[in-house]
Formats: C-alpha cells, structure tokens, sequence
C-alpha cells in the first residue's frame, strides 16, 4: 500500500496551493458580494491545465488520473471554493463528452473547455426530479434529421453564464431510465431560456433554471447512443461526488488554518484561546473526521483509476464530507468569535457555500441508500 502522491502530484499541488492562497483567496469574497461569475479566472486555470484534467492530450486536455483531479479540487477549494466547479464540473463533463461524444463533438467542444473559454453545465435536475433521477419529463422528439427538446431544468450550475450544457431527456419515456438520452445543447440556441436564483450560497455558481421551448437540437449533437444517457451520469456521479468531498474538505481545512493561528494569538484570561481544551478539541475533532474523508476520497479516485468499483466510497464521501465540512467551519466561525459573523472574514460565505452541497449531487439520503444498496443487497432496497 502506498499512500504517497507522486513527484509530478506533489509539484501540481504545490502549485495549485501558491495560487490559490495568493490569487484566489484574497478575491473569494468579492465575487458572492458582486454576484459575478469571473470567468477570467476560469480561463486562467485553463493555462494552469486544471480545466482540462480529465480530458484526453489529442483534444487540449492533460488527460491526468483521477488522484491528480482529486488535488486540483482540494487546493483550489482552499482559495475560492465556488471556482472549484471548473474542476468537478469539467471533470464529469469532460469524461462524459470524451467517452461517449461523437469526433464532432470532442473537437468542437473540449479544447473550449480545457482552454476555459466555454463554460459548460449539466443539466439533469426538474422540478419534480432531484434525487429520482430517472424520473425527468423534459422530452426530446426526433423530427426531420433533429431532435426537439421541451421542459424545464431546475437547480442547474452555471445556468446563467454556461455557454452550454449537457441536456437529459426523454426520448423514449415508455422505458424509464433506459429512455434518457444527453444532449449538448449552445446556450444561444433558439427556444432556451434561462432564470437565475438567489441563493444563500455558491453565488458566482450563477445557479438557476433553464426552460426548453421546442428547441431544435442537431442530431449529431446526440451524446452517445439513444437511451444510454442515464447510465452516463450514473457513472459520472461517482467521480463528482469524490471531488466534492474533497472541495469541501479543503474549505474547512483552510477555516480550520485560519483558526489555529488565531486561537494562538488571542488571549483569554492571560493565555491563548489555544491552551484551553474547550478550543483545541473540538478544532482536533474536525481535523481528524475531516482527514478521513479526504483519504476515503483519494482511495475512491484510485480505485478510478484502477477501473475498480468505487460507488459506495463515492457516496460516503458526498455524504460525509460537506456534513464534516459545514459543522467544521461552523465551529471555526464561533471560536473566532463576533468578528466572524460579520462579511470581514471569509467564514460566513464558505458555511453558506458548503451547505448547498450538502443537497447538489445526492443528499446524504440519498448516498446512503447507494450504500445499502451494496453492502446489504439490492433485494432490500430501502425506500
């Protein structure tokens, strides 16, 4: 067993872990406060090759390992955790597009989002279809050599300022999830409509809904094979929620840092706050839960890597990772005291920001019953 990053890893972390604290960091609260979308800095981690990770070197990409992308959600979580959708978000849909597209596809599409000059999302989510999936309405029709889309997407990552997305739809709605087909669909596209939300948290997300309207989509730009769409996402899902652990933890182990350098600066009754065990247990009881779902996470990455089953590793990182994360930087945000609850500390916005993903992707709920699922059978399928 060997639980060491390579030469190359530790150099890329290295890296990510500079820029982060000095280019991203000091900017993270500034993008939630003007609700903007900086989308200069997704084209600058195109030059630093974060965006292009998990796609293949022939189409712009570095086509690196799964424990590599693994360290780039990790570090650029420290510095601002809402640009590291570049990283998950082009992790799934690079794989996604890269696997299954057409040669159309990749070549028109992946170097863009390598590049970061296309930011691309993925559109599963309705109304009335979170967690269940398979039970979408939005429809997609095929007609004279296209296929026609209609519905609504709700809850969908970068709506707002997405140059695309990856679209699931009906085209077979009699057989259920084996009737899900993915679509690539240009935002400025006739018919497709989008609204913003206002959300608690993840702001520069520019998080909202997108509403289809007889939008003609050309067959070519069909991802994959009719029907095939939800086995797709199902398989990315386990690779998202592995770097969303990791994001997570890399917020909270940035709060945790910042908290440890102040609890041993401040005194109290003529000691610092860290002598005293009612602040360095519960900063010790983060760290240890914390770390071990950052080493869960880069054992589900390598079981990836190896072509290995990684789904119930992948759902109890989703599951457990933003919980730890949110209850460690809540607890931060108390042992810094009145100060914290004010927007001068960056505390605030990553509690807001870590517990929109305690619901994106699966909620623990949901997780859980992944993991039941395998390790009690799929007979006993809880409900």
């Amino acid at each position: 067993m060997d639980f060491s990053f390579n030469e190359e890893q530790q150099y890329f972390a290295k890296m990510l872990r500079e820029f982060a604290k000095e280019e991203l960091l000091p900017n993270y609260t500034r993008w939630d406060r003007e609700g903007v979308t900086p989308k200069h800095l997704w084209e600058k981690l195109g030059e630093l090759g974060v965006n292009g990770l998990r796609i293949p070197e022939e189409y712009g990409g570095s086509g690196a390992d799964c424990v590599t992308t693994g360290i780039a959600a990790e570090e650029i979580g420290k510095g601002d955790f809402n640009l590291t959708y570049a990283v998950m978000l082009n992790a799934l849909i690079g794989e996604i597009i890269a696997t299954h597209a057409s040669d159309t596809i990749k070549k028109e599409w992946l170097p863009k989002i390598a590049l970061g000059e296309s930011i691309v999302g993925i559109a599963i989510t309705e109304p009335s279809a979170g967690t269940d999936a398979g039970g979408i309405k939005t429809t997609a029709v095929y007609k004279d050599g296209a296929y026609v889309l209609n519905g609504e997407k709700s809850g969908i990552s970068v709506a707002t300022s997405g140059d695309a997305f990856i679209i699931f739809a009906k085209t077979n709605p009699e057989l259920g999830n084996r009737g899900i087909s993915a679509f690539i669909v240009p935002a400025d596209l006739k018919g497709l409509e989008t609204k913003g939300y206002e959300d608690l948290g993840n702001i520069p997300v520019s998080r909202g809904s997108l509403y289809l309207h007889d939008v003609v989509v050309p067959e070519e730009y069909l991802i994959g094979l009719e029907g095939k769409g939800f086995a797709q996402v199902m398989n990315g899902f386990d690779l998202s929620r592995l770097l969303i652990g990791l994001q997570c933890v890399g917020a909270a182990m940035q709060s945790l840092e910042e908290t440890i350098e102040h609890v041993k600066m401040r005194h109290s009754f003529g000691k610092p706050l860290a002598t005293y065990q009612g602040v360095s247990f519960p900063i010790v009881t983060h760290y240890t839960q914390l770390d071990m779902v950052r080493w869960q996470a880069y054992r589900g990455l390598w079981l990836r890597d190896q072509g290995l089953k990684h789904s119930k590793e992948s759902a109890a990182v989703k599951w457990l990772g933003p919980k730890y994360s949110q209850e460690a930087i809540h607890e931060c945000l108390l042992l810094n005291g009145h100060y914290a609850y004010t927007k001068e500390m960056p505390l605030e916005q990553r509690l807001r920001d870590v517990i929109g993903l305690e619901i994106g992707d699966g909620t623990a709920q949901a997780n859980q019953m992944v993991i039941a699922k395998d390790i009690i059978g799929k007979e006993y399928r809880s409900y």
